[in-house]
């Protein structure tokens, strides 16, 4: 168990290793494709005609976020440093 908390550890807050840059990429690249869906689902015609996608995609970027920010506050030695951090609110 405390192994697989290390490596959590190292991959979301370890920038300098590859695995840890790839995170990074891969949740800038989540994050930018979330505020796109919202500014579709802004404008009323996509929203219209797209709008059961939207709402699905969503609630899986919400859910993408929520397992992110719990396995943050998973691997921190105390919780409550992140939870209560800049970057953790």
């Amino acid at each position: 168990m405390v192994k697989l908390k290390q490596n959590i550890k190292t991959i979301i807050f370890g920038t300098d290793t590859k695995a840890g840059k790839l995170f990074d990429e891969i949740l800038i690249a989540t994050i930018l494709i979330s505020i796109i869906t919202v500014f579709i689902d802004s404008i009323s015609t996509y929203s219209k005609q797209y709008g059961n996608i939207l709402y699905f995609a969503e609630w899986v970027f919400t859910i993408i976020f929520t397992i992110e920010y719990l396995l943050r506050i998973y691997c921190i030695r105390i919780p409550s440093s992140y939870i209560f951090s800049f970057y953790g609110i």
